[in-house]
C-alpha cells in the first residue's frame, strides 16, 4: 500500500486586515503633460476625468514604494511581521524579466524566507493577487499574506503619445490578508479575454527592439506601453456590469446592500458607466480617486480604498465591490469589507 501524503486545511474565512499607500510627492498638473501632446487641461479632464497625477523620483523605485506601503499596511493589520508568510506583488513596470521584484520586496522588510513572487495581470492584477492570497490562507499554505499593488507607469509611457501620456501615473498600495471571524472577502468572479490583447500592450518585444538596434543603433525607439483607448472602453462599457453583477450575487448580496464602489480608476467616463448601469443606492460611496491620482494600473484599486477612507466616504468594515479590468484583456471583481488603513 503506497504511503499517504499529509493534507493541510486552513481557515473559514479571510479579510483585508490593513491597509497602506505611498503616493510620490511630485503633484503633476495637466497642464505639465498637456504640451508635448499639444492638448489641454479642459480636453484632459473633459475624457479622463483627471485634474493631477503623481510621477515618482528616481529615488521612490518599485521596491521603496512597495515597501513603504507594506510598512504602513503591517501596522494597520496590527499583527506581527513574522507572521506572514506569503508576498505577492502586482505590477506591470518592474522592467527586469527576471528576478521577480517580490524576493527583494521581502528581503527590503525584513521577512525572511517567506514566499514571494509577482503577478502580471496589467490594472487588474491587485484584485487577482487578493484572489489567490484569500485562497492561500484558506487552503492553509499561509497564515497572512502581503499584497502589494505598485506601478512606475511613467518609466513605460511616451510623453508624445496623446493616448496615453496624460493617463498614467505611479504609486503603491499594499494589504494584510489573513483569518477572520466573518468573511471579509468574497468569492472571485475573474476572466480574460485574449481577443483583445492588442487594447492595452508593450508596443513591441524587446527581440524586435534588438534587431532594431542593430540595424539603426542610437535612432531605435525603445518599447513604449501603447493603448486603443475607444476598444477598451467599448469593452469595459459592455462586458463589466455582467461581471459585477456575479460578484455581487456570488457573495449573497444585491446592489442595495454595498457601502462602497471602488472600480479601477481607468477612466471618469467608464467609472460613472460603470456605477450607472448597476443602479446604485444613493448611499453608495463611488471611489473617484482618478481625479488626484490618474491611472496607477495595478495599484489603483488601493490608493482608492485609502483615499475613500481618508476623507470619509467610506469606513473600515464597509463592505465594497473591488472591481477592475486591464492588459489581456484580463478582469476581477469581488465583494469585500474594507480594511482598517494607516
Amino acid at each position: 500500500m503506497a504511503a499517504r501524503i499529509a493534507s493541510i486545511s486552513g481557515v473559514e474565512h479571510t479579510a483585508m486586515l490593513g491597509l497602506g499607500v505611498y503616493r510620490p510627492q511630485r503633484v503633476v498638473t495637466n497642464d505639465e503633460v498637456a504640451g508635448p501632446i499639444a492638448s489641454s487641461d479642459e480636453w484632459i479632464r473633459t475624457r479622463s476625468g483627471i485634474r493631477t497625477r503623481r510621477f515618482a523620483s528616481p529615488e521612490e523605485t518599485i521596491i521603496s514604494m512597495s515597501a513603504a506601503a507594506a510598512r504602513d499596511a503591517i501596522d494597520a493589520a496590527e499583527i506581527d511581521p513574522s507572521l506572514i508568510d506569503c508576498v505577492i506583488v502586482a505590477t506591470s513596470t518592474w522592467l527586469l524579466l527576471t528576478p521577480a521584484a517580490a524576493p527583494q520586496i521581502a528581503t527590503e522588510l525584513g521577512l525572511d524566507n517567506v514566499a514571494a513572487f509577482d503577478v502580471s495581470a496589467g490594472c487588474a492584477g491587485f484584485c487577482h493577487a487578493v484572489a489567490m492570497a484569500s485562497d492561500l490562507v484558506k487552503g492553509g499554505t499561509a497564515r497572512n499574506v502581503l499584497v502589494i499593488g505598485v506601478e512606475r507607469l511613467t518609466d513605460t509611457i511616451n510623453p508624445t503619445d496623446r493616448g496615453t501620456a496624460f493617463l498614467f501615473a505611479d504609486g503603491a498600495g499594499a494589504v494584510v490578508i489573513g483569518a477572520s471571524d466573518e468573511p471579509g472577502i468574497g468569492p472571485t468572479v475573474w476572466g480574460s479575454d485574449g481577443t483583445q490583447h492588442h487594447a492595452i500592450r508593450q508596443d513591441k518585444d524587446w527581440m524586435e527592439f534588438f534587431a532594431e538596434i542593430d540595424e539603426k543603433g542610437t535612432d531605435a525607439v525603445r518599447p513604449y506601453l501603447a493603448m486603443e483607448g475607444t476598444a477598451v472602453f467599448r469593452w469595459a462599457a459592455h462586458s463589466l456590469e455582467k461581471v459585477c453583477r456575479d460578484a455581487i450575487e456570488r457573495a449573497g448580496l444585491t446592489p442595495e446592500d454595498l457601502d462602497a464602489m471602488v472600480p479601477h480608476q481607468a477612466n471618469g467616463r467608464i467609472i460613472e458607466i460603470m456605477a450607472r448601469v448597476l443602479k446604485l443606492p444613493e448611499s453608495c460611496a463611488l471611489a473617484n480617486d482618478i481625479e488626484e491620482t490618474g491611472n496607477t494600473s495595478a495599484a489603483s484599486i488601493p490608493l482608492a480604498m485609502e483615499a475613500m477612507m481618508r476623507v470619509g466616504d467610506a469606513k473600515p468594515g464597509g463592505t465594497a465591490l473591488l472591481i477592475a479590468f486591464g492588459a489581456g484583456l484580463s478582469y476581477a471583481a469581488q465583494v469585500v469589507a474594507l480594511p482598517n488603513w494607516k
